[in-house]
């Protein structure tokens, strides 16, 4: 009998604990929200990270990471056109690509030749038609230039050692 009463208890404890959690799983699930849109400046400061680390793989000689970094540099100026081709009024999409692609050319080339004096003329450039680009859009005050320090720490910009 007492054998019973623990089993009975024992039960009625599981379907108590383990309703609630069926219950939960029967609701209709959330339906998703407005898919989210970045807003420029999202944008743009995801192009000043990317933009600071081409500078210290390219500095470090780090190739492949200099490689990598322009192409997620591309990359978000593409996404800016795609998502923000306008902005108060100023045609974003149709300025970034033009004032660019000499500098990011120059930059693939120097990137492909290990060339550091290719590379920081290429960046130079890249950098003044990025603030050349914020001049045309009334954000002159925002002036881009070569970073002085690394924005991650935790990132080594040269190339791995070869064993």
């Amino acid at each position: 009998m007492h054998l019973l009463r623990t089993l009975a208890v024992g039960l009625l404890l599981a379907t108590r604990v383990t309703l609630p959690v069926g219950a939960a799983e029967s609701q209709p699930a959330t339906p998703p929200s407005a898919a989210y849109t970045p807003g420029l400046g999202e944008f743009m400061s995801t192009i000043q990270l990317r933009h600071a680390k081409l500078w210290f793989a390219g500095k470090g000689k780090n190739w492949a990471l200099a490689a990598y970094e322009l192409d997620e540099l591309k990359e978000a100026f593409e996404e800016v056109g795609k998502y923000q081709p306008a902005f108060d009024g100023k045609p974003i999409a149709k300025l970034i690509g033009p004032m660019t692609a000499a500098p990011i050319a120059q930059l693939e080339h120097a990137i492909q030749a290990k060339d550091m004096v290719g590379f920081s003329k290429g960046f130079d450039a890249l950098s003044h038609a990025c603030s050349a680009c914020h001049q045309a859009t009334e954000h002159g005050f925002i002036l881009i230039q070569r970073p002085v320090s690394p924005p991650m720490t935790n990132q080594r910009y040269e190339p791995a050692r070869q064993p």
